[in-house]
């Protein structure tokens, strides 16, 4: 028999485990059910049973602190991620060829970079649908 345990987040088979070594609050799972819990697991949920104790998966529940944290790495990835279009265009500028973005373009790129900057110090930080909106273009430039 397979069983879960919310408390360690584990699974056990009494085919290795005899019963009463089993923490006091697993659950028997079925084959189908392990295969679901485990793949969410893996996915970063969390095992628990719900009001009628069966098996159920939920979201772990981050401190403000790791909110913050991982929407400051989205941040930096983000800006990361258009700086070479800056780059580009500083370059097309000092070699006089003809510029891939227009000067409104360059604007908007900038205003973006600035904003990402700033994300941290706003006062809607760190909800993510408070983000600073990416220009539209910026999806049809090719690296």
């Amino acid at each position: 028999m397979q069983y879960m345990s919310p408390s360690t987040q584990g699974f056990y088979n009494t085919a290795n485990y005899p019963k009463r070594m089993l923490p006091d609050d697993v659950v028997e799972v079925t084959g189908e059910q392990f295969r679901y819990l485990l793949k969410g697991q893996n996915a970063g949920k969390l095992m628990a049973v719900d009001a009628d104790g069966q098996p159920v998966l939920n979201d772990p529940v981050l401190d403000a602190v790791e909110v913050a944290s991982q929407e400051r790495i989205w941040r930096d990835a983000e800006l990361e991620r258009v700086k070479w279009l800056r780059e580009r265009h500083r370059d097309e500028l000092e070699l006089s060829i003809p510029h891939s973005l227009t000067d409104d373009q360059y604007g908007q790129l900038l205003e973006y970079m600035q904003l990402l900057r700033d994300w941290p110090q706003s006062s809607n930080f760190p909800d993510q649908e408070h983000r600073p909106p990416v220009p539209a273009w910026v999806a049809e430039q090719a690296p």
